[in-house]
């Protein structure tokens, strides 16, 4: 897959360009502060090249796509996969929307649903999970118009801004999916977007 639209966005592969977006955003404390440890630290030219460059290669437990607004081509976040365990048919996924005029528009919300396509659809998995600082509120609220239940919690979990946060897991299942998409079809649910 080169590309794919959904909505008002358009996902597609990692490209060498990106490394100019990216190093936009990835060392900005708003933003990677409600990301996950990888950042802890300020992230080198380098380490971002090697990251995009990772990300074309593919690997088999690892899916990622940069996500643009599909009139403009502006790419505003990304989407990755990670983790994918085939044996047990489950993945990890995170989301970003960088671009900070582009958040609470849904976009992410559209991000989420294509992806949940391509988990559930194309790949055949039966879980996507995630995890999330429970002080991001907009997109547990995201994360849950999308379908996905939370878990649970773990307690004081990740350090930021001098003090401890609990992370939040949440799961959306391939019966989740189907049911969404049968509300969805028979207009019983709204499908308004919420990140």
């Amino acid at each position: 897959m080169r590309q794919t639209s959904y909505g008002r966005i358009m996902l597609r592969e990692y490209q060498t360009e990106d490394v100019l977006f990216l190093r936009q955003w990835v060392n900005h404390p708003e933003i990677v502060n409600l990301l996950s440890d990888v950042f802890l630290f300020p992230q080198t030219v380098n380490e971002t090249e090697r990251f995009v460059n990772a990300m074309m290669t593919m690997h088999a437990d690892v899916r990622g796509f940069i996500i643009q607004l599909r009139e403009s081509k502006e790419p505003i976040g990304q989407i990755v996969l990670h983790h994918i365990d085939w044996n047990n048919r489950c993945a990890e996924m995170g989301i970003v929307i960088a671009d900070r005029s582009k958040r609470c528009l849904g976009y992410g919300s559209e991000a989420v649903r294509w992806m949940q396509r391509y988990v559930f659809e194309e790949m055949q998995l039966n879980r996507l999970e995630l995890e999330v600082l429970a002080t991001n509120e907009s997109a547990i609220c995201c994360y849950t118009a999308c379908g996905f239940i939370e878990e649970g919690r773990r307690r004081k979990r990740h350090y930021g801004k001098g003090q401890y946060h609990d992370t939040v897991l949440m799961s959306v299942l391939v019966s989740d999916y189907d049911k969404i998409g049968e509300l969805n079809a028979s207009g019983d649910r709204d499908g308004d977007e919420a990140g």
